[in-house]
């Protein structure tokens, strides 16, 4: 299966709930200001985000649609126009690239997110790049994370820097960090505890990660990158607001978009944050974290 098939199967809940409900709000032959109105509340209700969903509003108010046309049509790529224009800066492709010096990526984000694999198909990914990666097993707290990222090193063929169970967060990213110096090694990503925003500790311990490896280089961590879970919806704003206090992100990764209908919340994060979205998890295997772009998101939103 190729990547916009990909994104179009994980997109079908979402994108069937968008047009269907078109299709059930678009009756007459002029859109008036009530079918408006119905337009933006369907696509709020999508998780498309306040902001987003006045734009969008907006633009079909002033594009006077032609009532000749099939309405739902035009609307969907008044849609897909406006995806692609919002969304096409925030691509990130280099972030994958061949860096041929010490990169130090610390990926966060809560419990259940994903947050493990993730990083095995981020790792996979700069492999096959020709990159030189090591993890570094920086969630201490549970055994099975420890575990978990493990068996991915073994399975893509990476190194793995891990002490046991309970051990200092930080200092695990730090032998990771100076083992990658000595090697030479390009990639350092740092798996960290999936923690909740408003446990104190663990976000002390967060900021103590990157407060060692800037012990080693003052530019680090190069790279902050926080994993959302799709089926979260509206919770994900809450989550990049808190860590974004913390540590300063430089980028997201959406998963589980694969068994949502709530697609739409990567078009409000990035309508409200800017920030560059790295990659969309669309399933299990190693290969399933698929490189974010802009266009591909947009035609498989509307399944065009």
């Amino acid at each position: 299966m190729g990547i916009f098939e990909k994104f179009k199967l994980g997109f079908k809940k979402s994108a069937e709930n968008i047009k269907s409900g078109l299709r059930e709000i678009i009756i007459k032959k002029e859109i008036d200001d009530k079918t408006l109105d119905e337009i933006e509340e369907l696509l709020i209700k999508s998780d498309v985000g306040v902001e987003a969903s006045s734009d969008i509003r907006k633009i079909i108010s002033e594009k006077k649609i032609d009532p000749n046309l099939d309405q739902v049509d035009e609307v969907n790529k008044i849609l897909m126009d406006y995806i692609i224009s919002t969304m096409q800066p925030l691509e990130k492709n280099s972030f994958f690239n061949n860096q041929n010096k010490l990169n130090i990526i610390l990926i966060s984000g809560v419990n259940g997110v994903g947050k493990t694999t993730t990083i095995g198909k981020i790792g996979k990914i700069f492999k096959d790049n020709g990159n030189k990666v090591v993890f570094s097993a920086s969630d201490t707290f549970r055994a099975a994370a420890i575990d978990q990222l493990e068996k991915w090193a073994k399975k893509i063929d990476v190194e793995i820097i891990k002490s046991n169970p309970g051990s200092d967060p930080a200092s695990v990213a730090f032998k990771t960090i100076q083992h990658a110096k000595d090697k030479n090694l390009d990639q350092v990503i740092i798996d960290t505890a999936g923690r909740l925003q408003n446990k104190k500790n663990l976000m002390d311990e967060y900021r103590k990660i990157a407060n060692v490896a800037k012990k080693i280089d003052d530019e680090a961590p190069h790279q902050v990158i926080l994993v959302l879970d799709a089926t979260s919806g509206q919770n994900v704003i809450n989550q990049v607001d808190e860590f974004n206090k913390i540590i300063p992100l430089t980028g997201l990764i959406m998963t589980k978009l694969d068994g949502t209908a709530k697609g739409g919340i990567l078009l409000a994060l990035a309508k409200k944050y800017k920030l560059p979205i790295i990659g969309l998890g669309l399933g299990e295997k190693e290969d399933d974290l698929q490189i974010f772009n802009a266009e591909k998101f947009a035609k498989a939103f509307i399944q065009k």
